[in-house]
């Protein structure tokens, strides 16, 4: 049950405030990565987030108590949680490099229909009907946003089929967090992998960084921290906030906010062009999301814990 009250005004409030600054963490790293090379742009922030994270959770209870990770999830915190999100930011960031902001953040808004595919045959023809109409509208969506790309030469499509990409990696991630939510809270989930994530990411990096120019302006560098504090500890503490006191299902529908903040952020401080066919694009891609929002059978030892992150999106 959540609860209702003088609770509900802040929590709600908190969790625009995340949500904004996600748009804005969406709109730095596009930003960032027409500078600096991806891999070393995600495994630099990853890297300064995560260990700003740990020393939160270490040092004070706002994002929960603190605890030792168990030595048998030192495994699959590589795997399941640091390599799933490396694989992930690279294809992030390498769509930000050739779209705008703004259509990466509406193509991460469709996962939770990859998510509801994933999760295997629907129980009845009526779940089945719900789920694959939602997958048919997040894919027209997707077709609205991407087919006047397609009609052009060359690559220039490129950076919205790597936003898919990004979306389907998005969502591996987020089966792989519930695994580890069964075994940590989500903060402690979150500032693991992306710490790892940075060392998976490290070598390439470092080959990024010898060759090709990365040049360390106060402006790059003052929105890299912007992505790390903002987008990540600062986002993620306001969304852990409103996971402690409303059910995720009501959490997670401030998520659908996303593209558009990201558009603000992106109008203003890009200059990226708002049209018409990303409006069409989001109706399409937010009525698939609701309509895939149907009851299903669970386990009743089935994990609470959802997926949480600096762009929740993403990261």
């Amino acid at each position: 049950m959540c609860r209702s009250g003088p609770s509900s005004l802040p929590i709600s409030l908190g969790l625009l405030a995340a949500v904004f600054l996600w748009g804005g963490n969406n709109t730095g790293v596009r930003y960032l990565v027409q500078s600096w090379p991806p891999v070393f742009t995600g495994s630099t922030r990853f890297l300064l987030a995560g260990l700003l994270l740990l020393a939160v959770l270490r040092g004070t209870h706002w994002l929960g108590p603190w605890q030792p990770v168990p030595r048998k999830l030192n495994g699959p915190l590589w795997w399941r949680g640091g390599f799933s999100l490396a694989a992930y930011i690279v294809v992030f960031n390498e769509a930000l490099r050739h779209t705008s902001a703004s259509h990466v953040a509406l193509l991460l808004a469709a996962s939770p229909v990859w998510a509801l595919l994933a999760e295997g045959r629907p129980p009845s023809a009526r779940h089945a009907l719900r789920a694959y109409g939602a997958a048919a509208l997040a894919l027209g969506g997707v077709a609205v946003l991407v087919a006047p790309e397609l009609q052009q030469s060359g690559w220039s499509w490129r950076g919205e089929l790597l936003g898919l990409l990004a979306s389907v990696l998005w969502t591996h991630y987020g089966r792989q967090c519930r695994w580890l939510g069964q075994h940590l809270q989500g903060a402690e989930v979150t500032a693991h992998s992306m710490w790892r994530a940075a060392v998976w990411l490290a070598p390439w990096a470092a080959a990024e960084w010898m060759t090709r120019p990365v040049p360390m302006r106060a402006d790059l560098l003052g929105v890299q921290i912007y992505c790390a504090l903002a987008g990540g500890v600062a986002a993620f503490g306001l969304w852990t906030h409103a996971l402690k006191h409303w059910e995720a299902s009501r959490v997670l529908l401030f998520n659908n906010l996303i593209p558009l903040t990201t558009m603000l952020w992106a109008a203003w401080f890009l200059d990226e062009p708002v049209t018409v066919r990303f409006f069409m694009a989001l109706a399409l891609v937010l009525a698939g999301v609701w309509l895939g929002q149907s009851p299903r059978t669970h386990a009743p030892d089935a994990p609470t814990t959802v997926p949480q992150s600096p762009t929740a999106n993403p990261p």
